[in-house]
């Protein structure tokens, strides 16, 4: 399953390996969200794909609960418009999700597009202020991600869950929109039992920040909002608590290596793009304020679907804890 926003040319390349797939029996479903470019139109024609119109974009979240619905597998597999798959791609993720029943999702290798020596994502890691970030995100690809193995959870621009798992907890979040929106669920997942398997073989390369930019101060604040919202909604309170500690804390790691020139602040260069990243975190911060009695409501619904006790959810986050440079 693509979700897709004018972007007609990735769209095709994108669609293009899901044709060179191997192995495997699977449908093709494109939510489209409201595209002007002609996105829809070559989906079908070019690809014989089934495509859902939104007449808006309804972002990430919606467009794939859409997509979800109306699937008709045994497992989902999504694919972000900018990422292209190896042939053996849904095989292996396909491998990975039957091998046990309590595997729920499974994770993707994915290397960087324009340079596919280096790691974008090996499943995910997440620091304790709510904040994720794939695991080697940067690296060279030297072989240290090379066994199947346990992960958090996956990135959602290249994963696949298993569909009695959204049914038993529910899909993506759409207050979130975009951004965080995978993390949300993966530990959602994690907190109902639900366990996650790094499939190595399972390989795509994504183009990094193609859907709104890196530089994009809308995105910052999405990925700031989203963060507090996850957090409220999911984390212990032990461990939510210290979340302006530790978001603090990596603030002023981020500071230090912006006087260098380095770290995620560096595409908002000069002192007019570092009071972009302020004014977009305190937006972001604001939108979530906002947010947070709806999120507590649904925290309180979390009860029905728990398997993992607060203390074990926190521990399992903090074996996967994101190291302070690492998020800077």
């Amino acid at each position: 399953m693509v979700v897709n926003w004018n972007r007609k040319q990735l769209l095709r390349a994108c669609l293009a390996s899901l044709a060179r797939q191997q192995n495997v029996d699977f449908e093709t479903i494109v939510v489209d969200n409201g595209s002007g470019d002609g996105s829809a139109e070559m989906a079908e024609s070019e690809f014989g794909a089934r495509v859902i119109r939104n007449s808006e974009n309804r972002g990430f979240c919606a467009a794939n609960n859409q997509g979800i619905a109306v699937a008709r597998g045994e497992f989902v597999a999504l694919l972000n418009n900018d990422a292209e798959a190896e042939p053996d791609w849904l095989a292996e993720l396909g491998r990975a999700c039957a091998s046990r029943p309590e595997i729920g999702m499974a994770a993707s290798k994915v290397l960087v597009w324009e340079d596919p020596s280096r790691i974008d994502k090996a499943g995910h890691l997440m620091f304790p202020d709510g904040q994720n970030r794939g695991r080697g995100s940067g690296a060279l690809d030297r072989g240290q991600f090379d066994c199947q193995e346990e992960v958090l959870w996956p990135d959602g621009c290249a994963a696949m869950y298993r569909k009695a798992m959204l049914q038993e907890i529910g899909g993506f979040d759409e207050d979130f929109f975009a951004y965080g929106d995978d993390a949300e669920l993966g530990l959602r997942a994690r907190i109902a039992g639900w366990l996650c398997l790094y499939a190595p073989r399972a390989v795509v390369r994504h183009h990094r920040g193609a859907t709104l930019g890196k530089n994009s101060a809308w995105r910052l604040k999405l990925i700031e909002r989203n963060r507090v919202l996850l957090a409220v909604k999911l984390f212990p309170w032990s461990l939510l608590v210290l979340n302006p500690f530790f978001y603090a804390a990596r603030l002023v790691a981020g500071a230090l290596l912006a006087h260098g020139g380095r770290g995620d602040t560096a595409h908002f260069p000069g002192a007019g793009g570092k009071l972009a990243i302020v004014r977009a975190l305190a937006a972001g911060d604001w939108a979530a304020l906002r947010l947070i009695p709806r999120m507590l409501g649904k925290r309180a619904q979390i009860r029905r679907i728990r398997r993992l006790t607060p203390a074990q959810v926190r521990r399992l986050l903090l074996a996967h804890r994101l190291g302070l440079k690492e998020v800077a």
